[in-house]
């Protein structure tokens, strides 16, 4: 027979906003248990981009990805919560009743939980880069062609492509300038959907002559074995470009798939889970979605409003938990008490 571990809350999802879940339950005393399909903590800011810069995070003019990540795991540590990492829940069974909600969590590695809340911090589900129609390009994937920047040396002397006209190119190309021999940004018209700060900046080096902008798309590739040398790139004049390259790096964005939370009996829209802006729970009571998985009117996907919404279910969360119990808010700054779980003297 499984052994059931009980607790008071199941996060799905160890990305930052599951990770400052932590903090503000553990605030209110309440424990939790982590699930992420993951082998690490930290989401896409580890998996995708964690030597990328973030400039919006209050306090922090500037941090990595994998700098935030570290900062999250050092806050919550008094707190000690258990992450299960490399599974998967594959099922959320409902125990109680909508006033006192309780439920069964069922991961594909055979564990049981049973809680009185589940928080879905799960981002957009699993994430896949969406791959250029490139004849070829998967045997250089991995080693010439990267979806993502886990490590800037990596790039550093080569002459890199980069192909899109988001935020995640625009970026790259900015970030990875400094280190590369050369840039070239690819994109298939002369209009980007970046920031307009990051689409200044990178005109200004196209007018400097530091980088280079070709408006076209990719149209093959050629290497040796699984080293790149060259890319062709068709115009849109309809002329082509043989261009020296030993990076190339395609941001096309992502295709999210929720896998098992679509079977969850969520009231589902447009593979997101639509939410109230009081508490943030879904159409099943003491279950709840945080972070880019859910949707509301106004919703913007950043990770600070992901904090936001962790601090306002918590609060509902607690009602859960302590039914009996009044919760009386206090700020960490003037709480004696809250202090000393932080271990402030």
């Amino acid at each position: 027979m499984t052994d059931i571990i009980a607790t008071d809350v199941v996060i799905v999802g160890a990305g930052p906003a599951g990770l400052f879940a932590v903090f503000e339950l553990g605030l209110l005393d309440i424990k939790a248990h982590l699930i992420d399909i993951l082998p690490r903590a930290g989401g896409q800011c580890s998996e995708l981009y964690p030597e990328k810069p973030i400039y919006d995070i209050p306090g922090f003019p500037i941090v990595t990805g994998q700098g935030l990540v570290d900062n999250l795991m050092k806050q919550i540590e008094p707190f000690h919560p258990t992450f299960h990492f490399g599974e998967m829940v594959e099922a959320v069974e409902t125990l109680g009743t909508p006033e006192r909600p309780a439920f069964r969590v069922k991961t594909d590695a055979g564990k049981v939980f049973e809680c009185k809340a589940v928080l879905v911090a799960a981002g957009g589900g699993s994430f896949q880069p969406k791959k250029p129609p490139i004849a070829g390009i998967d045997k250089f994937e991995g080693t010439s062609v990267h979806y993502a920047v886990r490590r800037m040396e990596d790039f550093r002397d080569r002459n890199v492509m980069i192909v899109g006209g988001g935020d995640s190119a625009l970026d790259w190309t900015l970030n990875l300038h400094p280190f590369a021999k050369r840039i070239t940004l690819v994109h298939r018209r002369d209009d980007f959907r970046g920031a307009p700060h990051s689409v200044n900046a990178m005109r200004e080096l196209v007018a400097s002559g530091k980088m280079d902008l070709m408006i076209g798309q990719v149209a093959a590739l050629a290497g040796e074995g699984a080293d790149l040398t060259a890319a062709t790139v068709k115009l849109n004049d309809g002329a082509t470009r043989d261009v020296a390259i030993e990076r190339l790096m395609p941001f096309f964005g992502l295709t999210m798939k929720l896998g098992p939370i679509a079977d969850w009996g969520l009231n589902l829209h447009e593979n997101l889970v639509p939410v109230d802006t009081e508490k943030f729970e879904t159409s099943t009571p003491g279950v709840f979605a945080v972070g880019d998985i859910n949707t509301y009117p106004g919703k913007l996907k950043l990770i600070l409003s992901g904090f936001h919404e962790v601090a306002l279910a918590a609060q509902r969360v607690h009602r859960y938990v302590y039914p009996d119990k009044k919760l009386t808010f206090q700020y960490t700054t003037s709480s004696t008490n809250l202090q000393k779980k932080l271990g402030v003297n």
